[in-house]
């Protein structure tokens, strides 16, 4: 009896041993081919991330980098955030609104204005001149589910060294009221108060974007679709400190409401 259980048991153990690895290899597999399909997909949407900022041919550096843009539409059309459009120019000493374009040391900087906003949202809407760039495609920010995963492509900590678009990757870790931290009432305005008591939903990411991430897009790994917006940065500290002490979770403005901004410009 000892001699024929081991014997009959042998086919179930390999049975069961052929399904734990197979299991393991299907997950290993899934994740390779995770990892590929982004790789792939950064490849085809950099040629459409910018730099958003000022240029002035006298100034040192030349370039301002305020932060990250995208190009939409008929490719000669970027969304933005609209905090990281200045609001005042030096235009005595010729300071312009421009955007950067390509990658490395010497960017191409292209003449820019402002065709449209939504400052509820904090979007806006910028027209370059020159030749057309790759234009992104806008998703369905209705169907993001908490869970699933996207990445992001910007310009986290300015250009220093050049123009070097950086991805992040993350979950939507919540679907939530759009929140603004604040330290005591006294930074309330009335505009703000009339917002929180009507706040619109917002993508929570457990990814850490810097200022300069503003902007940024957020998009399907596999597609390349722009689902959100890459917005501000949930701080623990003061905004100097953002830089040392990230806290790991970041917003994102839904695109829906990107759509809407290029239907306001007749796109």
């Amino acid at each position: 009896m000892d001699d024929i259980q081991p014997r009959c048991g042998r086919p179930l153990l390999r049975k069961i041993i052929s399904l734990i690895f197979g299991a393991g290899l299907l997950m290993c597999c899934h994740g390779a081919s995770a990892a590929e399909d982004l790789s792939a997909t950064v490849a085809k949407i950099k040629p459409s991330i910018v730099g958003v900022g000022t240029y002035q041919r006298t100034r040192q550096p030349a370039i301002r980098l305020l932060g990250t843009g995208f190009v939409v539409g008929d490719g000669r059309h970027v969304i933005t955030n609209l905090h990281v459009v200045p609001k005042v120019l030096d235009t005595p000493k010729q300071e312009v609104l421009a955007i950067f374009a390509g990658t490395g040391e010497n960017p191409s900087v292209r003449l820019a204005a402002e065709v449209a906003a939504d400052a509820e949202h904090d979007l806006a809407l910028l027209k370059f001149s020159d030749a057309p760039l790759p234009p992104l495609t806008l998703g369905d920010s209705e169907k993001v589910r908490e869970g699933e995963r996207y990445a992001f492509t910007g310009f986290p900590i300015g250009a220093i060294l050049g123009l070097y678009p950086v991805t992040h990757r993350g979950i939507i870790s919540s679907i939530t009221p759009e929140i603004i931290p604040f330290d005591n009432s006294r930074q309330l305005t009335t505009e703000m108060v009339s917002r929180l008591k009507d706040p619109y939903m917002v993508f929570q990411l457990d990814a850490t974007a810097y200022p300069g991430n503003s902007g940024s897009p957020l998009y399907d790994p596999e597609t390349g679709a722009v689902i959100g917006i890459v917005n501000k940065v949930f701080v623990q500290d003061t905004k100097e400190n953002v830089l040392q002490k990230p806290s790991g979770i970041s917003y994102a403005i839904p695109s829906r409401y990107a759509r809407d901004l290029l239907v306001k410009a007749g796109l």
